[in-house]
């Protein structure tokens, strides 16, 4: 991968990584917590439970994703960024574009989708 190309994905990832710390940020801040007397029934506080349920999940999803641009950050500094995790091929730019914190090639990750299925 060229140097220019390395230099736009890494800009492209620490962009990424700095909007979901500071999501992260925000809804820590936030006051996310559950008064059993705020709610006059029990429908209202399955509800409200349930949504504090999604947003758990949403903000997990958020951590694994910063995991993998810090993995993704790591090699580029370690020069490996853009080499596919099974094959050692080069991981097409356009996947990179799409997915920039992309460890498999195409083919491995269609290969590796079909084994899942």
């Amino acid at each position: 991968m060229k140097k220019s190309e390395q230099k736009k994905f890494l800009k492209v990832l620490n962009e990424n990584r700095s909007k979901l710390i500071e999501k992260a940020r925000r809804a820590m801040t936030g006051d996310i917590h559950l008064d059993p007397n705020d709610f006059p029934d029990e429908i209202d506080t399955a509800s409200s439970e349930s949504g504090l349920a999604f947003i758990g999940r949403l903000r997990e999803r958020e951590r694994v994703l910063i995991q993998k641009i810090d993995i993704a950050l790591q090699k580029i500094e370690d020069g490996t960024y853009g080499v596919c995790a099974s094959c050692d091929e080069d991981i097409g730019v356009q996947r990179l574009m799409a997915r920039p914190v992309a460890d498999l090639c195409i083919d491995c990750k269609s290969q590796q989708e079909r084994l899942e299925h």
